[in-house]
């Protein structure tokens, strides 16, 4: 063979394998980095600005698109441990003329960390509303969009300031009186009582306690490198039993409810309140968003819809 020709072979070798050596060592060192920089991507191609927003000295952190237009803008509210990225998914979903923010929770990802007052559901509702204040984001009724955590600081953020929203969305909200208990929160009562931090289900000490976790959040099943794992401490400075007793008792208002730790909350929910929509997914786990995002989005703008119609209806009758 000619020796130009295994030169040129040589140079494309080297030049292929240089990137794919590149992402496995940034995998195995970096992969917390290379995890930030596949949100990045994603939220550039969604068009998705990060922004930080300023109430009193506490600092949030959120990402938007979009401006208010004739549809609610939609704020989201992300569960415990996580941060507004994993919202992405849905945002794929979602119409580009809507606008959208998805803000860290008190204590999460860029958000201020304080002391645990602001953990407990009250505190992080009163949190949101000092956010959706700095933003002025109450100039117009808008919908309140919340999962797991954020569907119960959602609930009570309906409870305490309606005339700020236009709806309400609640995806496996905490917080309710189920007829019937999962076993996980049979669970969280007992190491609320014995003020036991340890074996906590969400929050995984080990790459096997990660796995259980994603058994328990998740109905697809799938393994998380270690790696990934040990550059995924979680290390938020509240107390989680005090936010546990917040999460067992708690009433909220809703208007939607796309699924909840235990089906039996929905009925609770749809009895409650006269004009809401349920709806229980099949094939999926409390990781709703992340499995079912086309979905989820189908069902929130079909309700958002659904407001603005029975709106214009009304107002029609009044003229």
């Amino acid at each position: 063979m000619d020796l130009d020709v295994v030169n040129m072979f040589i140079i494309a070798g080297g030049t292929l394998a240089i990137p794919i050596l590149a992402f496995v060592a940034s995998f195995l060192l970096w992969p917390a980095a290379l995890i930030k920089v596949y949100h990045w991507y994603w939220r550039r191609r969604l068009r998705m600005q990060v922004d930080y927003a300023e109430y009193e000295g506490y600092h949030f952190c959120y990402s938007h698109r979009g401006y208010p237009g004739t549809r609610p803008s939609v704020l989201m509210l992300h569960g415990f441990s996580a941060h507004k990225d994993m919202w992405l998914g849905v945002v794929k979903f979602l119409p580009k003329n809507v606008h959208l923010v998805c803000v860290d929770m008190p204590g999460h990802e860029g958000t201020t960390r304080t002391s645990a007052v602001d953990y407990s559901i009250e505190g992080q509702v009163k949190r949101i509303h000092q956010f959706v204040k700095s933003i002025r984001m109450s100039k117009k009724p808008f919908h309140l969009i919340g999962t797991s955590m954020g569907g119960n600081v959602a609930g009570v953020y309906a409870a305490r300031h309606l005339s700020d929203l236009c709806g309400v969305t609640l995806i496996c909200p905490a917080g309710l009186q189920y007829p019937t208990e999962s076993k996980f929160v049979q669970r969280l009562r007992e190491l609320e009582k014995t003020q036991n931090s340890d074996g906590i289900p969400l929050i995984p000490s080990t790459p096997e306690e990660m796995e259980e976790m994603l058994k328990l959040c998740s109905y697809v099943r799938f393994k998380i490198p270690k790696q990934v794992f040990i550059n995924k401490i979680i290390n938020h400075h509240l107390s989680f039993l005090e936010l546990v007793g917040d999460l067992t008792d708690t009433s909220i208002s809703v208007y939607c409810i796309l699924q909840v730790l235990d089906v039996s909350g929905a009925s609770v929910l749809a009895k409650a309140i006269p004009g809401s929509q349920v709806h229980l997914l099949d094939n999926c786990g409390h990781s709703v968003v992340m499995e079912r995002p086309r979905k989820s989005a189908q069902l929130i703008m079909d309700f958002i819809i659904a407001q603005q119609n029975v709106g214009i209806n009304s107002t029609k009758k009044l003229s």
